[in-house]
C-alpha cells in the first residue's frame, strides 16, 4: 500500500503545481452536484453529498464554488451525468480501473480506448479486472496532522480496517460502508481530513519499473486530463527509489 499512498501525495503536489489544480476543483464540483441531485441538497442529510463536500473542503475548494455545485443541483437546467466503470489493462499488464461521470456516454467510451490504445493499454470488458480490487474507505491525513501512534489510536477507536504511517502522511483504511462514520469519528480527534472518499484498493499488485511506471503516469495523466473522468485506479507496485525518482520528475 506504501507505494500507492506515495503516488497519491505526488499526484496531489503535481496538481498543485500546475493547471491541474483547476480541472481537480471541476470534477469535485461535479461530484457535489451530482450526489446533491441523487439525494437530500443538505450534506447532514446526504452521506455521499457529506463525503463529496468534506473531499472538496480538503482539496482546498472555495466554499462558493461549493454552494453553486449544490444549487446547480436544484436547477431545471442541471444536466443528467451516467456514472461509468471501464476496465483494462495498462503497460506492463497493470489492472487499471477508471471511474466517469458523463452525458454522453458513446463520447466518454471512444475517448477512454483510444486512450488505453496509444498509451500501450488495452481496454477490456467490464468485470475484467475488477475482481482484482475491493472497494474500500480512505482516509487521508498529512504528516503533520498527529504522530503515528495517536493516528493509529484514532484509527482503531473509529472502526478503522487498518493504518499506515510515513513521511508522506497517514492512510486510514476501512470497510465502504463505513466511511462516513469513520471519517467523523476521526474529524473529532484529528481535525479535518485531507481527503475522504471511497476507492479500489488493489489486493494483487503488478510490480513496475521506472520505465514502466513512466508509460503508466503517462496513461493515467491522458485519462484524468478527460473531464468526464472522475477517477483512475490501478494496482501497480513499486520500490522506494523509483517512486522516489518518479516524485522528482513530478
Amino acid at each position: 500500500m506504501a507505494g500507492h499512498s506515495k503516488w497519491a501525495n505526488i499526484q496531489h503536489r503535481k496538481g498543485r503545481q500546475d493547471a491541474a489544480r483547476s480541472k481537480l476543483f471541476s470534477k469535485l464540483a461535479k461530484e457535489i452536484t451530482v450526489a446533491a441531485k441523487m439525494g437530500d441538497p443538505d450534506p447532514d442529510k446526504n452521506p455521499r453529498l457529506r463525503l463529496a463536500v468534506k473531499e472538496a473542503r480538503g482539496q482546498s475548494v472555495p466554499k462558493d464554488v461549493i454552494e453553486r455545485a449544490i444549487k446547480k443541483s436544484q436547477g431545471g437546467d442541471a444536466e443528467n451525468y451516467d456514472e461509468i466503470r471501464y476496465e483494462g489493462y495498462g503497460p506492463g499488464g497493470v489492472a487499471v480501473i477508471v471511474e466517469a461521470m458523463t452525458d454522453n456516454k458513446n463520447r466518454t467510451a471512444s475517448t477512454v480506448r483510444s486512450t488505453f490504445s496509444k498509451n500501450g493499454g488495452n481496454l477490456g470488458e467490464t468485470g475484467s479486472v475488477g475482481f482484482m480490487f475491493e472497494r474500500k474507505g480512505q482516509v487521508l491525513y498529512p504528516v503533520e496532522a498527529a504522530d503515528a501512534d495517536t493516528v493509529m489510536m484514532a484509527a482503531i477507536e473509529a472502526g478503522a480496517e487498518d493504518c499506515e504511517s510515513s513521511e508522506d502522511g497517514h492512510v486510514i483504511i476501512c470497510a465502504d460502508t463505513d466511511l462516513n462514520e469513520v471519517s467523523n469519528a476521526l474529524e473529532e480527534q484529528l481535525g479535518e481530513s485531507e481527503s475522504s472518499k471511497l476507492i479500489w484498493q488493489p489486493t494483487t499488485t503488478t510490480e513496475l519499473d521506472l520505465d514502466g511506471m513512466q508509460k503508466l503516469m503517462k496513461l493515467i495523466d491522458a485519462l484524468e486530463d478527460d473531464d468526464d473522468i472522475q477517477n483512475v485506479t490501478a494496482n501497480f507496485e513499486a520500490s522506494d527509489d523509483v517512486m522516489a525518482q518518479l516524485s522528482e520528475e513530478a
